[in-house]
């Protein structure tokens, strides 16, 4: 059947797009800080991904899933349902339905990304030391203060100890490449541990050794983690993106006929 005449507009209904997003990153939020408080979102990867196991992994990807699949289910719904109906071919209206969802999916991406954004750029600010007498902490600081505060662990107050540590944590960055931290670096991080705790070349020694290998092993797990997080952020927005259309298609479906499908199956139960 040809479709029939539609006023000349814009095919995008950008108030049911737009609130259906809204919605879509209001319910992903909601969901997310409950699963960040019981350790099951992928985006508090550190430092608990020192104790997660693959199956920790795999569950906190399962769960980023969930609510990816709740959150764009529901702004599609609302972005197809809250669209005005047109006097046109059921299967255009169907197809700009799903359209309708996908825009929906985007505007949440964006979002999303850049609430994401400036969280990050707020949460570094807060924690940036301040100039003078504290250095600037680097990210290998961040990621191995388990193994400084060991490497580095003293009854004396030392005043340079975070320019000595964030010097550390660049040396103990490269333990996880090809060819490991050099000889020259060794000595160098021995040379500087026994200077900052006052102990014996060989105490200070077993120390550098053992934080090279604790650093090896965190850094590997790092590297692990980020490559999951990627994995699990990536499908999660591409399953997004289809249950954002097949959404979007149901509340069109239930435009149409004027009823609300899980309203009236829980109506019909009762």
């Amino acid at each position: 059947m040809s479709a029939l005449a539609e006023p000349a507009r814009s095919h995008f209904q950008w108030s049911a797009i737009f609130g259906g997003a809204a919605i879509a990153a209001g319910v992903s939020f909601t969901l997310n800080a409950f699963g960040a408080g019981i350790g099951l979102s992928v985006m508090s990867a550190e430092p608990t991904w020192r104790e997660s196991s693959a199956v920790g992994w795999l569950i906190a990807g399962v769960f980023l899933l969930f609510v990816a699949a709740i959150s764009f289910a529901v702004g599609g719904y609302v972005a197809g349902r809250m669209r005005d109906p047109l006097n046109i071919d059921a299967a255009e209206s169907e197809f700009r339905d799903g359209m309708h969802g996908l825009a929906m999916w985007g505007v949440a991406v964006v979002l999303g990304g850049l609430l994401a954004l400036g969280a990050a750029a707020a949460a570094a600010s807060a924690s940036a030391p301040l100039t003078g007498n504290a250095a600037q902490s680097s990210a290998g600081e961040t990621l191995l203060a388990t193994e400084l505060d060991e490497m580095f662990r003293t009854g004396k107050v030392i005043d340079d100890l975070p320019y000595r540590r964030a010097e550390a944590s660049r040396i103990l960055l490269t333990a996880s490449g090809k060819n490991g931290v050099s000889n020259p670096d060794r000595r160098y991080l021995t040379t500087m541990t026994g200077i900052v705790i006052g102990a014996p070349e060989v105490e200070a020694k077993a120390r550098v050794d053992d934080a090279i290998t604790r650093s090896t092993q965190a850094l590997h797990r790092a590297r692990v983690a980020a490559v999951l997080q990627a994995f699990f952020v990536s499908a999660a927005l591409l399953a997004g993106a289809v249950i954002a259309w097949y959404g979007a298609t149901e509340g069109g479906k239930d435009r149409e006929k004027g009823t609300f499908q899980f309203w009236d199956f829980h109506r019909r139960r009762t």
